[in-house]
């Protein structure tokens, strides 16, 4: 069984999160064979889709528990508990609420809530946060993230917000963990004419830029 730092090493491995929000429910396992054959293993199914709950469990039932299906826009404890008892493997959120974190700690998976201050990323951090969603993150910039990581290098920061395939490589040095990329990486007509091509050649920029910032 994996364990909460096991879950956590692992994104950070993977160094990106798809942000999936879809209308379209009966693309989502389409999509994500597709991300997952191009390289990109890390799905965050937002509570903003259908049923995602259910779709939750559907996808986890399919692909398997050991793939890393974690559910996003969680904003209370309870929404947290029934993604978890479905499956999902992290519970990401875009605000920081203590009490969703407490019930991902208690269930044994990975939190990452969504911060926008140093004294909220500060405060995140000490109630157990494993990794810090920074959100919005355009607003703030790169600059934010060098800034805060100056005098708190041990913080995991993720940018979500503003993140494309061309420039997840420049929020990487600028000292994030991984990045979370919705819109920019998951192109909409694509998708809707299951182009995985398209898809495929995104996934592929966004991994050789992440790489290029790891190994520079």
């Amino acid at each position: 069984m994996r364990t909460k730092d096991s879950i956590t090493q692992a994104l950070i491995a993977q160094g990106a999160v798809a942000v999936v929000r879809l209308d379209d429910t009966d693309r989502l396992a389409w999509l994500a064979d597709t991300l997952r054959d191009a390289g990109l293993d890390a799905l965050e199914i937002t509570m903003t889709v259908p049923g995602a709950i259910d779709q939750i469990r559907r996808l986890v039932d399919r692909i398997g528990p050991d793939h890393l299906v974690g559910v996003g826009s969680v904003r209370t404890p309870r929404d947290a508990e029934h993604a978890i008892d479905a499956g999902a493997a992290y519970v990401v959120s875009p605000v920081f609420e203590p009490e969703v974190l407490r019930v991902a700690a208690d269930r044994g998976v990975p939190a990452m809530p969504g911060c926008f201050t140093p004294t909220e990323v500060h405060r995140a951090h000490e109630a157990g946060a494993d990794i810090i969603k920074v959100f919005p993150a355009d607003v703030l910039g790169r600059a934010f993230f060098r800034a805060v990581l100056a005098p708190m290098p041990h913080l995991r920061l993720m940018p979500t917000g503003g993140v494309t395939p061309e420039n997840a490589g420049e929020w990487i040095r600028a000292g994030a963990v991984a990045v979370g990329i919705g819109s920019a990486l998951l192109n909409k007509k694509a998708i809707a004419d299951r182009d995985g091509a398209v898809i495929t050649e995104l996934v592929s920029s966004l991994r050789s830029s992440i790489e290029r910032a790891r190994n520079a």
